[in-house]
This record gives C-alpha cells, structure tokens and sequence, in this order.
C-alpha cells in the first residue's frame, strides 16, 4: 500500500478516538495531508480523550507554548522574555501596544496630553482600571510603585526604563533620598503627572514595559519589605494583578494557568477564558506538542525543521523580522579578554554568513552592531567583517602568535539547542582560524541569569529584544553602571553622546547621528560579539486569531481569540 495512503488512514483512525465525530481524510486541511509525511507515529496513536488545541478550541483555552521556566513574576525584578508574555497578562501599563500597529493606546491611562515643550506628560487614570481585588487603581499607585522599582535597595535590573523622568537617575544613585524630587506626582487618584528631563520621543511606549507597570502595594507590604525579592505576594494564593488574565495555577516546570478577570476594566473585549502557557526549554518536544495537537503556539522550532516546514503548502510556520540581536557578552574584566585585542579577534574570525546558511538554516540575518539595521530608519556603523588574517594578526599582537600561550575561556549559554549549535559551531571557527581552545558549557535559565547578573563568566550567550522601537532601546543597554551592562563597559564619551547629546538633539537627524558616534565606538571597543539580527519564528495552529506577526513579536492577550473551524491560515479569521 502507499505509504501516504496508509499514513492518511492511520492518522484518520487517530483522529476519530481523538474527538466525538469522525473526521475523514479527505477533509484534512493541506498543510495537515503534508504534515503527515513527517509525523511520528508514536504521536498519531490513539491515547483517548480531545487533544488540548480540540479541547481549547471549544472552551476558549489557548494552549502556549512560552520558553523556559519563567524567573518570577514581580515586574520590577525580573528581566526576560518568558517573564514579559506572563506579567504582560497579569498586568496592564498606563499605555499599551497595538499588536497590528504597535502604536500605544489606551490602558489604565485613558488618555495622555503632551505639555508644549513635550517634557510633561500627563497621564489621565481611567476610572473604571481595577486591581483583581477589586480595589481602585490610582495614580498613586504610580507614584509608589515606580518609588519601589527605581530604590536602589530594588535591584531592578529595568530601573534606567525610567531615568528619562526628572531625577529618578539621581534618585536611583542615591544622589538624593527624597523621592518628591523626582517628577512624579499625583494630584488626584486620576492624574499622574510627569515631568522628563529631556524630551523623550519614546516615553510612552515604555508604559507597555512591565518595569514601569504598578504593583498593588498592600499586597507587596502584607509579605515584607517593599524593596524585598522574591517573596510570596507572587504565590497564586496572593497574586492580586489589574490585567486581563488573573494567576489561577502554577505548576514549576509544567505550566502556568490563566483565567480571564472579573475586575479588568474592559473585560467584556477579552475572548479567551483561560492561557495555558507551558515552559519549554526543549524545541524538539515543544515542536512535537504542537504536532500532537497540544500546543496552540510554539515559542520556537528546532533549525533543522524550518526547511522542512518552509516546503509545506499552507504552512503554519511563521518567520518575520523581529527587532532583536543574538549576541555574546564579553568580561572585559577577566584576562586575556580584557584586551580589545583579543576581543576584536574573537569576533572577526566568526564567520557569520556561513553560519546562518548551515546552522540557522537562513532564518536569521549576519549582525556587525548592536542595534538592528533600519531600527527606525537608523543604519548602524560596521567597523569589522569576517577576516582571518586581521583576526589573527589583533591576537599576535595581544601576545597570542597562532595561539600559543592562550589561557583558554569559557562560553556559557542557557540550556537551548539552537544556543548549543551555534556555540558548537563558534568553537570550531575559533580553532580553525586562531588555534585557540574554548570550552563551551550550557546552563539551567536561573543559574545562567545568575551568572550573566554576577558576571560570573568569560563569554555568555546573550539576546536582546527591543522594549521599544528606537535605538536608544539597545545602545543604552552599555551605559556605565547599567543594570544590564553585564559586560564591565564604562566609557563616559559613550554616557554623554546617549544621556546627554541624543536626547537635546533637535532633530532625528542629529540624535540618529549621535547614535551612530556612540555605537562606533562600542564596536570598536568590543564589549558584546554580535552574532545575528533575529527573526520570529514559531508554529501558529490555524484556530488562533488576533496574533500578527510584528517587528516587536508582542503578544497582546486581549486580542486573541480561537475560531475552531479555521483550518487554513489562509483563511480569514472574521
């Protein structure tokens, strides 16, 4: 018998002990008669009972699929991208992201005014933002709560999110301990007014980042000390939110469950009735989930199926730009990699086109800055290409002739497949081109945060995503002291050209010019190795609408909604 026949009848016998109708194969969507060539049959077996996505689809359950264990939930705390889809759920900003547009629109602020000189905003409470308690949320819960994130004793890695408000630097850095100074006030419970140091283009779509999210402060001072860590307010049984989703459930390593909230002001626009969100640090089973019907939406895809899936007719794999950079942090403080030197060498003997044609089998984009191309309209500088000779000649000179007398480094990077390939491949083109020995090493998510946090490391795999659109977003990222320059980088030319020359600018092109100076001579220094601009790529089922892909890849839960009988993407959700 042909092996596609017998696979479609199998996985139509499959399907029938799935759900209570049965469903025959010649009613099988294009993109599942395709799937079926690659399809384990251990996955296709009758295990009794609806699927999560058969099940999700007719109670309103999106089943997700989320990257690893999340690190915690306290918006002031944490610093991942696992973190932001499930504290963005729990929470609302003042502003949030249009997922079609990107554009802020209204969340617990109705609305916002601008003063003429653009320096003060204020934000108008909506009357009707609630927390999950039922209590009122105020303006001063702003007040507080951006008094908790910006303490020094916070430890907030995001606290420089709000430095462009007058004197919360300075508040942060102890330089004064009054936080009246700072410019942020509440006339009354529906008026937050603030007042920027500097004009700040991109202010309001920083209240979209969970870091300037409030908290509920009665919640925070009932389980210790308000600039306290990790403590239970975050516990299921304390959690108390304003967002869309209320905490129901949250099993380590297995899933976190949502329910949709009672209080969140405009709950009768939010479709689903729970999200499901599972950490999935291993690609290859959350891929195979999806396939077995479990997840609604992967967080990823092992490289080596893209091609497979970009071959398929009606596919349901999604690649689109996205406004991030792969990258690996450097310990300038540790020898030999405290020599420019040494880290100009490093990162001129990878050769980034091959290894996104062989190892990101073409899903991502060679990176030569920090800040992706066209962020904005802004073009970055390349101060370096691939180029053994000049890679080998910059480690000679730094006392390292064809890699004799090399200490030898570390790379770590957090437990990721993907992350094991390129680093895999890196240590190769460092042997090949400089003779020099790397060991490589992967970490659990928690213990690599850990030491990315205590720059306990020589090299460490690192990513980063834009929180807005703007390259202030990433060149920032380097300023002395910044709570995420895990890289020992401290330069004051480079401070002044972001803290001081961009934002007096008076025109984009003038403060796009400053950019450009700071970033040349980040690169020049070499403090990060910049690997590749990403793209999104994930595994969408055809039930889910109101998710579009965008450069930003920003989940907006209030708008998705599941339509069981959509079984083409191509078909129209409406």
């Amino acid at each position: 018998m042909n092996i596609l026949s017998t696979l479609a009848e199998y996985a139509g016998r499959a399907h029938s002990c799935a759900s209570p109708t049965r469903v025959r194969t010649k009613h099988f969507p294009i993109w599942l008669k395709s799937l079926l060539l690659f399809l384990p049959l251990t996955l296709t077996g009758c295990v009794g009972g609806e699927s999560n996505v058969e099940q999700g689809n007719r109670e309103g359950v999106l089943h997700y699929g989320n990257g690893a264990e999340p690190q915690g939930l306290d918006p002031h705390v944490v610093t991942g991208v696992p973190e932001n889809h499930l504290i963005r759920a729990l929470f609302e900003g003042l502003a949030v992201k249009n997922p079609y547009t990107l554009e802020p629109e209204p969340g617990v602020a109705e609305s916002w005014d601008f003063s003429e000189d653009g320096r003060v905003i204020t934000f108008h409470i909506n009357p009707e933002a609630r927390w999950s308690n039922g209590d009122p949320v105020t303006a001063d819960d702003y007040v507080w709560s951006w008094m908790r994130a910006l303490h020094p004793d916070m430890g907030n890695l995001y606290a420089y999110m709000l430095f462009p408000i007058l004197n919360a630097e300075a508040f942060f850095s102890r330089k004064i301990e009054n936080f009246d100074e700072v410019g942020v006030k509440a006339p009354d419970p529906h008026t937050l007014v603030v007042t920027l140091t500097e004009p700040t283009p991109y202010f309001v779509q920083l209240m979209d980042h969970y870091s300037t999210f409030a908290v509920h402060r009665p919640t925070i001072e009932k389980h210790g000390k308000f600039t306290d860590r990790y403590t239970r307010w975050t516990r299921v049984e304390n959690m108390v939110g304003n967002g869309a989703f209320v905490l129901e459930d949250w099993q380590l390593n297995r899933r976190i469950v949502m329910r949709r909230s009672d209080t969140y002001w405009d709950r009768d626009h939010v479709r689903l009735n729970k999200v499901v969100f599972y950490p999935t640090e291993n690609v290859v089973s959350e891929e195979r989930g999806f396939r077995a019907g479990q997840l609604h939406y992967t967080q990823s895809i092992p490289l080596d199926k893209i091609p497979v899936y970009q071959a398929m007719e009606d596919s349901l794999y999604v690649q689109e730009p996205y406004l991030g950079t792969y990258f690996y942090l450097v310990n300038t403080k540790r020898p030999p990699l405290d020599d420019s030197r040494v880290r100009r060498a490093l990162s001129m003997a990878v050769d980034r086109d091959t290894l996104m044609g062989s190892v990101m089998q073409g899903s991502a984009y060679s990176a030569y800055s920090i800040t992706p191309p066209g962020t904005l309209g802004y073009q970055p500088p390349k101060t370096f290409d691939y180029d053994p000779e000049e890679a080998r000649r910059l480690l000679a000179e730094a006392g390292y002739p064809n890699g004799e007398g090399w200490p030898g480094i570390e790379l770590i990077y957090n437990t990721f497949e993907a992350h094991r390939k390129i680093a895999v491949a890196v240590q190769q083109m460092w042997k090949d081109v400089l003779n020099i020995e790397v060991t490589i090493a992967n970490q659990e998510w928690k213990v690599y945060l850990d030491a990315v946090s205590t720059m306990n490391f020589d090299i460490a795999r690192r990513g980063w995503i834009g929180d807005y659109v703007d390259p202030n977003n990433f060149l920032d990222l380097y300023l002395t002291g910044g709570g995420n320059n895990n890289t020992g980088y401290a330069d004051p030319a480079y401070d002044e050209l972001i803290l001081r020359t961009a934002p007096q600018a008076k025109t984009r092109e003038e403060r796009f010019a400053a950019f450009y100076k700071a970033e040349k001579m980040l690169m020049e220094q070499m403090p990060i190795i910049p690997i590749y601009t990403y793209t999104s790529k994930h595994l969408i089922h055809p039930s889910v609408c109101g998710l579009p892909p965008n450069l930003m890849d920003s989940l907006n839960l209030k708008y998705v909604w599941l339509k069981a009988d959509r079984t083409s993407p191509s078909e129209p959700c409406d």
